[in-house]
């Protein structure tokens, strides 16, 4: 395996085009410069005289189309730097685009200062006024408990960078200051990175090699704890001293306040999963243990395929096909809007030094998505495409039918949209053939892919991240022993005398971006509770089921997760839906098990 490229030296066409957001530096340079200009007039036009329902209006409408520009503007210069976080010019215009536009933000903050100490009467008059604007009125009597004073507020929006700090230390230290050595397994050398490692090395075959890489990647990590760490304690006491100051009883009565659900529905989802999954992929473990002739199943085998002999190589240009298939279930419209991603160069596939590991889709506004992932030529990859391809398809859907300040579901629901995707993938693959090898491939590529990665890796962050609160809540702090210690915990808690939790493993909290994101971890099996229900109706061949999902795609944040959810025929009041889900994955596994003695008895 070759040394990671530097970004100037890969492939242009495995880059993605960000001229299709702005045509050159400079004209994205011109429109910050417009940004800054209406910030300023709608200041001097509106500040101090939104007491009637239309000035209301006329200015949201104005707020409307800044917004969008500094959405672009914002989205050109992060995604500019998250192919390169080496980039000391990319770097520097992140930063100028970050300090202008948190002073623009400070700026526009008395719309919602004033909104918010504006009668009920006049809010409400404006809201029976407009369709475009009745979300974001509700939303703001909503927040009208919460609010500070003007001031206060305008302080706030003003300092942003500065309160976006722990996650940009965190970026830098993964990113740019990590430079990882070689290391050597039976005298050959091999190069080590954040993205190798994750990408290659996890789920690589070969036991030696892979636990080795597994040892390395957590020293070389291990030297940055302190450093995250403290970047870290102050991420979650910012949120604490936020939500004090807010009037919140707790840190997470202020983060699920803004994803319009209650603790309930977030304890439940971590509880449920934590207690009935367990077994299950305890099971698969097992399975996995016995196919590599493992003495001790460890935490750093986790990730490989269960039949690491059967893993298809896939070029980007074979994924075509595979995403096609997939998604011609949703009709010719969704699919084909999806598919302008390949020609259009939507997708970022390359490898390079000082690239974001991982996969998101960032969807500007007025655009089209823009996705990022590393390429590794393995199956794996087309689920992560697919993946965020959901996100993308289903952005843009909701852009089409709402204006920007209402395109965005709750948090709870984002990976709702992205996961159905990866379940129509696997399901179009079990039907693609009859052999049992095959089919047992896709079933566990979906444990592996999907599954473990959104009900179990992401669902024990969001186990950790709970007990870290809860230490914050109480008036204590965390420091990097004790967060290694919670994590050991639960990794232990989970997967009990089944997987050796070795060292190295409890500080798999140094490696997601998610802490730095309020409560998003637990969403990920939130969204494929319910992606799993939705796409039994839809493989189920029901024509309403598509077309019910289709208009809850389009129906952005104009409804909260329980109402999409059961625009979708899926009931998340309860614990149905969520054991149902679980149920199915343990007979994915039970499935997995019957075809293994299949094979090998032939």
């Amino acid at each position: 395996m070759s040394k990671l490229k530097l970004r100037s030296e890969v492939d242009k066409s495995l880059t993605w085009d960000l001229s299709h957001i702005f045509k050159s530096k400079e004209e994205y340079e011109k429109s910050l410069e417009d940004v800054v200009e209406c910030s300023n007039q709608i200041k001097e036009k509106y500040k101090g005289k939104l007491n009637d329902e239309t000035t209301i209006l006329n200015c949201l409408k104005d707020y409307e189309n800044i917004y969008e520009n500094i959405v672009l503007t914002s989205n050109y210069a992060y995604l500019a730097l998250s192919v390169d976080q080496t980039d000391s010019e990319l770097q520097s215009i992140y930063n100028k685009n970050n300090s202008i536009i948190s002073e623009v933000l400070s700026k526009l903050t008395f719309i919602d200062s004033e909104l918010k100490l504006t009668d009920e009467k006049i809010l409400d008059k404006a809201k029976q006024n407009t369709d475009a604007y009745k979300i974001y009125l509700e939303d703001i009597i909503r927040s009208k408990p919460h609010t500070l004073n003007e001031e206060v507020e305008k302080a706030f929006a003003s300092i942003s960078p500065i309160l976006e700090s722990p996650e940009n230390i965190y970026n830098q230290a993964k990113l740019a200051d990590m430079d990882f050595p070689d290391f050597k397994v039976d005298n050959q050398t091999y190069p080590l990175s954040f993205s190798l490692y994750e990408n290659a090395y996890q789920a690589h075959k070969n036991t030696k090699l892979r636990r080795e890489a597994f040892d390395q990647f957590s020293k070389k990590i291990s030297d940055y704890k302190n450093t995250i760490a403290s970047a870290y304690q102050t991420q979650i006491q910012k949120e604490k001293i936020m939500s004090n100051m807010r009037g919140f009883d707790s840190i997470f009565d202020y983060l699920l306040f803004d994803q319009k659900v209650d603790k309930e529905l977030y304890n439940r989802q971590i509880d449920v999963i934590m207690e009935k999954l367990a077994p299950h992929m305890r099971k698969y473990a097992r399975l996995i243990k016995k196919a590599y002739n493992l003495e001790d199943m460890t935490f750093a085998d986790l990730k490989v395929s269960l039949d690491p002999d059967y893993d298809p190589q896939v070029t980007i240009e074979e994924s075509k096909k595979y995403i096609k298939g997939a998604l011609s279930v949703m009709g010719d419209d969704y699919l084909n809007m999806l598919m302008k991603s390949y020609d259009e160069r939507w997708v970022d596939f390359a490898q390079n030094k000082g690239k974001s590991t991982g996969g998101f889709c960032a969807t500007p506004y007025g655009t089209h998505p823009y996705i990022l992932l590393t390429w590794n030529g393995l199956m794996s990859e087309v689920f992560t495409l697919v993946h965020e391809l959901g996100h993308g398809g289903h952005f843009l859907l909701s852009q089409e039918n709402n204006n920007i300040l209402n395109e965005s579901p709750s948090l709870y629901f984002i990976e709702a949209p992205s996961t159905i995707n990866e379940m129509l993938l696997s399901n179009y693959l079990v039907k693609k053939e009859n052999d049992p090898r095959f089919k047992r491939w896709v079933l566990s590529s979906m444990i592996t892919n999907t599954y473990f990665h959104n009900f179990v890796t992401h669902l024990l962050e969001a186990h950790y991240q709970r007990e870290v609160y809860n230490i914050i809540d109480r008036g204590e702090s965390v420091y990097s022993e004790k967060l290694s210690e919670i994590k050991r915990n639960t990794l232990e808690k989970f997967w009990g005398q089944d997987v050796t939790i070795n060292e190295g493993a409890e500080l798999t909290w140094m490696r997601q971006p998610h802490y730095y994101m309020g409560l998003y971890s637990y969403t990920y099996s939130a969204g494929l509770t319910v992606a799993t229900e939705v796409s039994k109706r839809i493989l189920n061949e029901d024509e309403k089921a598509v077309e019910d999902w289709l208009n809850v795609l389009k129906a952005g944040g104009t409804k909260t997760p329980v109402e999409l959810a059961k625009m979708a025929g899926v009931d998340i009041t309860t614990d149905k839906a969520l054991n149902d889900t679980i149920d199915y994955i343990g007979q994915v596994i039970d499935q997995i098990e019957k075809l293994t003695i299949e094979i090998e008895g032939k």
